[in-house]
C-alpha cells in the first residue's frame, strides 16, 4: 500500500471524548512527515461534503475523528471512490472501529494510518430509500426497543459516561416496550411475518465490545443485509440475545437478503447508526464494496512481533 503524504482529517467537535486531539495529531503527523489539514463539522451533512471535496482535491486519504454517526457521514462522501478512509475513534461507542480492529487509542490509530502495518478492507454500506430523505448506514438500523434506547441516551449523558448512557437508557425503556407485527419482504419476493419488540437490519456484526457480535454470520463485506427479530424484551429474551451475540446460540429469527422492506403494525421508531430517523415502514438495500477503510495488516504486525522476539 502506497504511503500517505496528504491527508484531510474531519473532526466532529461534539464527539464524546475529551482529549487534546489536535496536539496529538500535530505531533504524530509531524513525526510521520504527513501533510495534513483539518475540517470541523458544525451541522449534519458537513462531514459528507468535506469528504467529497477532499476526493475532488486529490488527497491520499480522508480520516475522521468522531463517533459512528460521523464515520458514517464521511464514508458516505467516500462511497464509490478509491480514496481510503482512516478512522480515529472519538465517540461514545466507536462500534465500527471495534468491528474492524482499529485501535481505540488516538495515537495508535494515527500510527496505523501513517505506518506500514496497514491494509485496506473494502466494506459494504446499507442504504435507506423510502423515507423523506435518504440515509446510509455502516452498522445497522435498530427498530423498536433499540430506537427508543437511542432516543433516551442524551448527548450530555453520552459525553459524561460514554456507552453506559445507552445501558441506562435501555433500562428505562424496557418497561415501556410494546410488540408489533413485523412483515418483512426479502429481495422483493419472499415475505415473512414475526411478532417482535425489536429488530435489526444489519450490515455489521459488532455490538461495540471486542468479541461480542450480533450473530456469527453477519459480515460487513459479504454483500448482504441481515434482519434479526427479538420477539420479546423480557429477561429471558435479553439473555438469549446476549448468548446469540457471543456466538453460543443461533436461534433468533434471522434472514439475509440484498434488499429488505420491514413494516410494523403498529409502527415503530427507527435509529440509523445512532441517529433516530423516522418510523416504519422502511426499505433498505446493500451497496457492496462501497468504501475502502484502512485497517491493521494482521500478518505484517505478527511478522514484526516475531522479528522483535527473535532479536531479543
Amino acid at each position: 500500500m502506497s504511503s500517505i503524504k496528504n491527508l484531510l482529517v474531519i473532526i466532529n467537535p461534539a464527539s464524546g471524548q475529551d482529549q487534546p486531539m489536535l496536539a496529538i495529531m500535530n505531533r504524530a503527523f509531524k513525526t510521520a512527515n504527513v501533510n495534513w489539514d483539518v475540517k470541523l463539522t458544525k451541522e449534519a451533512g458537513d462531514a459528507e461534503r468535506f469528504a467529497r471535496e477532499a476526493v475532488a482535491a486529490g488527497v491520499d486519504a480522508v480520516a475522521v475523528y468522531g463517533g459512528d454517526g460521523t464515520v458514517m457521514e464521511v464514508a458516505s462522501g467516500l462511497s464509490g471512490t478509491n480514496t481510503p478512509l482512516g478512522i480515529f475513534p472519538g465517540g461514545s461507542a466507536n462500534v465500527m472501529s471495534i468491528e474492524l480492529g482499529i485501535p481505540g487509542n488516538l495515537e495508535e490509530a494515527i500510527a496505523l494510518v501513517c505506518g506500514d502495518a496497514r491494509q485496506t478492507r473494502v466494506i459494504d454500506m446499507g442504504h435507506v430509500h423510502n423515507l423523506r430523505r435518504d440515509h446510509s448506514f455502516l452498522l445497522r438500523l435498530g427498530v423498536g426497543f433499540f430506537a427508543e434506547t437511542t432516543k433516551g441516551a442524551e448527548r450530555e449523558a453520552k459525553n459524561r459516561i460514554g456507552a453506559l448512557a445507552y445501558t441506562l437508557s435501555a433500562l428505562q425503556a424496557l418497561p415501556k416496550v410494546q410488540k408489533s407485527r413485523y412483515r418483512i419482504t426479502l429481495d422483493g419476493g419472499e415475505v415473512v411475518e414475526e411478532e417482535g419488540a425489536a429488530a435489526f437490519i444489519a450490515n455489521s456484526s459488532s455490538l461495540g465490545i471486542p468479541g461480542l457480535t450480533l450473530a456469527k454470520k453477519v459480515a460487513v463485506d459479504d454483500g448482504l443485509l441481515d434482519v434479526i427479530v427479538l420477539r420479546g424484551m423480557d429477561i429471558g429474551t435479553i439473555l438469549t440475545a446476549a448468548a446469540n451475540a457471543a456466538g453460543l446460540v443461533e436461534n433468533l429469527p434471522h434472514w439475509q437478503a440484498h434488499s429488505i422492506t420491514l413494516e410494523a403494525d403498529p409502527p415503530q421508531s427507527i435509529e440509523c447508526d445512532g441517529e433516530v430517523i423516522e418510523d416504519t415502514p422502511v426499505t433498505t438495500s446493500i451497496v457492496p464494496g462501497a468504501v475502502h477503510v484502512i485497517v491493521p495488516n494482521v500478518a505484517a504486525i505478527e511478522s514484526a512481533k516475531n522479528e522483535i522476539e527473535e532479536a531479543s
